[in-house]
C-alpha cells in the first residue's frame, strides 16, 4: 500500500493525521457502542443489554484465565475498553476508507506500526508500574528478573523486548496484511473492464473480508490475553 503520509508538527512533535483520525474515529466509536447497549437497562436483560452483558462477560473471563483471584477483578475494565477499541480498530478499515490526494486519512489504526507499538507500550508499562506498586521496587526487580533464579536475569532482560516487539508486531503484521490483499483484489481485479476479471472479484472480496473479519477478532482477543499475561507475571510472585 504506496500511501502518502499528512504529518503535523505540534511543539516540535510529528503527528500522522491519518493515525491520529483513525484512532479517534474508533474511539468514539466504542464510546457510541458502549453508550447505547448501557441505556435503559433493566434487572430482566434483553436485547442490547444482553449483548454488553455477554461482552462483559467475554472480557473477565480473560481476566479469570490469568487472575482468578480478587485481584483481577480491578482490571476488567481496562481489558473491557482495549478489547473492544482494539477489535474496532481492526475492523474500521474494512468498511470505511477516506483518501483523499493520496492520503488515507480514515483506516485500520493497527493497521500502522506506529498505533500497535504504542498501545504494547503502554500495555507493558502499565504491568511494570503495577509490579512496582504491588512488590515495592527491590520486590519488584527480584520478582521479575531474578526469578526463579538468578542465572536467569539476561533472558529475562531480554523477554522485555521480545514481549514489547511481538506483541505489536503481530497485531500490525496481521491487519496490515490483510488490508494490503483487499487492496490488491480491488485495484488488480475489480477495476478491470473485462467481465472474466471482475466478477471473479467480487466473491473473493467478500471471502477475503469475512476471513479479516475473522483474524482482526482474534487478534483482539489474543492482544489482550497476553495483556493479562504481562500483568499476571508482574503482580504475582514467581
Amino acid at each position: 500500500m504506496n500511501e502518502e503520509a499528512q504529518v503535523l508538527k505540534l511543539f516540535g512533535i510529528p503527528f500522522n493525521v491519518g493515525n491520529c483520525l483513525s484512532g479517534l474515529v474508533s474511539a468514539l466509536i466504542v464510546f457510541g457502542l458502549v453508550f447505547w447497549f448501557s441505556r435503559r437497562l433493566q434487572m430482566k436483560p434483553k436485547g442490547k443489554q444482553n449483548m454488553i452483558e455477554w461482552m462483559i462477560d467475554f472480557t473477565n473471563g480473560i481476566v479469570k484465565s490469568s487472575m482468578p483471584d480478587e485481584q483481577g477483578k480491578k482490571y476488567g475494565l481496562l481489558i473491557f475498553t482495549l478489547f473492544l477499541f482494539i477489535f474496532v480498530s481492526n475492523q474500521i478499515g474494512l468498511a470505511i476508507q477516506l483518501p483523499i490526494n493520496g492520503v488515507n486519512y480514515i483506516k485500520s489504526p493497527t493497521a500502522s506500526p506506529a498505533t500497535t507499538l504504542t498501545l504494547a507500550f503502554l500495555v507493558l508499562l502499565l504491568s511494570h508500574l503495577m509490579g512496582v506498586a504491588k512488590f515495592g521496587f527491590k520486590g519488584y526487580v527480584k520478582n521479575s528478573y531474578f526469578s526463579p533464579m538468578p542465572a536467569l536475569f539476561p533472558i529475562n532482560v531480554l523477554e522485555q523486548f521480545t514481549n514489547f516487539l511481538t506483541l505489536a508486531l503481530r497485531l500490525y503484521g496481521n491487519i496490515y496484511s490483510g488490508e494490503v490483499l483487499l487492496t490488491v483484489i480491488y485495484e488488480q481485479l475489480a477495476k478491470s473492464h473485462t467481465p472474466w476479471t471482475y466478477l471473479p472479484a467480487i466473491p473473493l472480496e467478500m471471502i477475503w473480508q469475512g476471513f479479516s473479519i475473522f483474524i482482526g477478532s482474534i487478534q483482539a482477543y489474543v492482544f489482550v490475553t497476553l495483556t493479562m499475561v504481562y500483568i499476571s507475571q508482574k503482580v504475582e510472585k514467581e
